[in-house]
């Protein structure tokens, strides 16, 4: 056993594959379920193990991911953002810019004790994160993101470009095929029998262009839940969990129904007081604007920050304003990157800065779908194995957060 972040893991002994599809809301499965487009991810709930699942807060990728690789929360790795802003420096940084662990991964711990490990993302900014203290540890630690499988290196990745590309042509950021490359590259390592245990993160983009029932949705989910029956075939034990799942953000002609944060504060407080931060943030915005359901204010003066939260919350739309101390005991987070003042969307609504800072543009027409909000925090949990009776009774009518995922597929499936 392996204690990593209070808890302890059993080394696989067979095949474990973890998936992270992102932004797979309950009601793409619910969908896909009841009209038998997905018969692998149904026969996995129905004779393995399946439960509403919990997303950590804010309901967005990279703090998710990172939590499902620790098995623990933001509070506890440091990360509860995509961006977020320095106070001692005064900036605002880019989680590709800087990426600081405060807790060891699963990952690199496994690898470290001999288990063969890969992780394998579709954009290279989650990467650089999943690949803390794994290249070199131990056996060859993989780590590869579909975005720049082409530039892989034995030295930096654990393995070379022509086999991180298996053949395939370098899908374009912005379609199904990004994640779908990352699973196929699971599928290659496990043929070849190059990891016992691998991590799949997935892209977001078809979740954010397309609701439930849209052809493009049920295109993607088919071919999902085909190269997770490989998956089974080849004998792992898989585990799918998603980072948050998706809410539609517009009104019903389609205009983005936005809250532009720092507007309000500058009309209520003055200019420069207040600076408002849209944790969502990132550098690949087309499919959601950088608007989401989660923002922090950092008040720059004198103002009592009590005098702030009360105003955001009488907000129409605004559905949460905590203190900082509220919003890391609430939601588990840590306080050196939490905002002042913490606010939490409506559902269905959309959260920004200012109009001038949105490119709204980039959404060429299509409706705003985005997440970060509590409406986004339920989440499937989907293990292909039946999970003993006895190790359920720890979580009793508690459902599962998405990082507890490593824990069930390692220490909890029926031999």
């Amino acid at each position: 056993m392996l204690k990593i972040n209070g808890r302890a893991y059993r080394k696989p002994t067979s095949p474990v594959v973890v998936i992270c599809y992102d932004g797979c809301d309950p009601s793409y499965l619910a969908d896909a379920f009841a009209r038998r487009l997905s018969p692998t991810l149904a026969r996995m709930a129905e004779g393995g193990y399946y439960a509403s699942g919990l997303a950590a807060m804010p309901s967005f990728t990279n703090p998710n991911n990172i939590s499902i690789v620790c098995g623990a929360p933001p509070s506890v790795h440091g990360i509860s953002g995509n961006y977020w802003f320095d106070r001692e420096t005064g900036a605002e940084v880019m989680m590709t810019d800087e990426v600081t662990l405060e807790a060891p991964t699963i990952l690199a711990t496994m690898a470290a004790a001999g288990v063969r490990v890969a992780a394998v993302t579709a954009k290279d900014k989650l990467r650089k994160a999943l690949a803390t203290g794994l290249n070199g540890s131990g056996p060859r630690g993989i780590a590869f993101s579909a975005q720049k499988a082409y530039e892989c290196t034995v030295e930096t990745n654990g393995i070379s470009a022509e086999e991180a590309m298996g053949g395939a042509t370098l899908p374009d950021q912005y379609s199904a095929e990004l994640s779908l490359f990352v699973l196929d590259a699971g599928v290659r390592l496990l043929e070849s029998d190059a990891a016992d245990l691998i991590y799949l993160s997935l892209s977001d983009f078809v979740q954010h262009a397309y609701a439930p029932g849209a052809a493009e949705s049920d295109d993607f989910i088919r071919q999902v839940d085909a190269r997770v029956a490989r998956l089974i075939e080849l004998g792992a034990t898989v585990g799918v969990v998603a980072d948050h799942g998706m809410t539609d953000l517009s009104l019903a002609d389609g205009t983005p129904n936005i809250l532009y944060v720092a507007e309000l504060l500058d009309t209520r407080f003055g200019v420069g007081r207040t600076r408002v931060i849209c944790p969502i943030t990132d550098p690949f915005v087309r499919h959601h604007g950088a608007l989401g359901g989660f923002v922090r204010i950092h008040v720059l003066d004198d103002l009592p920050h009590e005098e702030v939260r009360d105003f955001a919350s009488a907000i129409p739309g605004i559905h949460m304003a905590l203190l900082r101390d509220e919003a890391c005991r609430l939601f588990d987070l840590p306080p050196a990157r939490e905002g002042d003042v913490t606010l939490v969307a409506a559902k269905g609504v959309a959260l920004g800065v200012r109009r001038s800072w949105h490119n709204i543009d980039e959404l060429a027409g299509a409706r705003l779908r985005s997440h970060g909000s509590l409406a986004e925090r339920d989440v499937p949990f989907i293990v292909s194995k039946p999970i003993r009776p006895e190790f359920l009774e720890q979580y009793g009518e508690k459902a599962p957060y998405n990082f507890d995922v490593f824990h069930f597929v390692l220490n909890g499936t029926v031999a």
